[in-house]
């Protein structure tokens, strides 16, 4: 009976198309990858890949092979993994993608207690930005999980949700001292506004905003300055720039400690979910498994959903800032 090293090796060089992404994909060099499916070969006395310089195509007889074990390998690795796992705590390299912004301000500071329930697993954390609408296929890059939003996702991919993800108007209390407080989005166009250029389409983001009544209306920001990251924006905002429409996730912690102040507290845009993405491959490794369980378990008792949600005021008008009401 022909290895299961040997089966995921050309399992894998079919789906990636090649030695080295297959070798990524299992931890092995492209020469071991490579051996294994010659090994394979020479044990079926079959051909299974037209070898060249420049591409890795299946043969025809390696195309009905490919369809009659890939189905079933999935099943005997999982049963596998299974067995491998049972009893033993969770362990290995966690590779894991973020976004900046929300990784560092909620995800990192979770990490000691994560570390000091499994010390066996190794933490490979990317922090990087992908433009909404970016395909994103884990198992390709070879992650075990990802925490972002906007995802273009690959089939077989499953996603929990964390958190939603809602743009509010947001000040330094400096830049709102002696000025007005705006009462309907359409009051934004009397102050300076700091604008999201898209970092995709190269075009300034605008927003709808909404109320809990069910009423629209557009945001009337002048572009006072653009820049393309959201991060960039908050912090344009909190030098007392002017006002800038932002995520829940990148102005909570600085409107808990009021160095930014909530504008039309009534009114948000809604930009989808933060989102914890995985294999929906079952039984996931124990690492992974871990992962997810105490990230969901540490949302929910920070009651993350409700903390960023752009419905409800996050804090009174700071002092000095003029409420045309009064």
């Amino acid at each position: 009976m022909e290895s299961l090293a040997n089966l995921e090796s050309f399992v894998k060089a079919a789906e990636f198309g090649g030695f080295s992404a297959a070798a990524r994909q299992l931890g092995l060099t492209p020469a071991a990858v490579s051996r294994n499916v010659a090994a394979l070969e020479a044990s079926l006395g079959v051909r299974l890949f037209e070898r060249s310089t420049r591409r890795l195509a299946l043969t025809e007889p390696g195309e009905r092979f490919l369809q009659a074990v890939s189905g079933g390998l999935d099943s005997i690795r999982a049963a596998v993994d299974g067995l491998s796992a049972a009893g033993r705590p969770p362990a290995g390299v966690l590779k894991v993608s973020l976004a900046p912004a929300f990784g560092s301000d909620y995800i990192l500071p979770l990490l000691p207690a994560f570390r000091a329930l499994y010390p066996q697993v190794v933490p490979d954390w990317h922090f990087e930005n992908r433009p909404p609408g970016t395909v994103f296929d884990l198992e390709a890059e070879g992650y075990d999980a990802a925490i972002g939003s906007g995802f273009e996702l690959s089939p077989g991919i499953a996603a929990r949700a964390l958190a939603p993800v809602h743009v509010v108007a947001v000040a330094a209390p400096g830049y709102m001292a002696g000025r007005r407080l705006p009462r309907h989005p359409e009051d934004l166009a009397t102050l300076d506004g700091i604008v999201l250029r898209s970092a995709r389409t190269g075009r300034l983001r605008s927003w709808m905003l909404r109320n809990a009544g069910g009423g629209q209306a557009a945001a009337q920001q002048p572009p006072t300055m653009a820049l393309n990251d959201p991060e960039a924006v908050c912090r344009a905002a909190l030098l007392g720039l002017g006002v800038a429409l932002v995520g829940m996730p990148h102005a909570l912690p600085h409107l808990e400690i009021g160095t930014l102040v909530r504008l039309l507290p009534g009114w948000h845009a809604e930009a989808g979910t933060i989102a914890l993405y995985h294999s929906d491959r079952l039984p996931l490794p124990a690492k992974t498994r871990a992962f997810i369980d105490f990230v969901t378990g540490q949302c929910r008792r920070q009651d993350l959903a409700r903390r960023l949600a752009g419905r409800q005021p996050s804090r009174a008008p700071a002092a000095g800032v003029v409420d045309p009401a009064g």
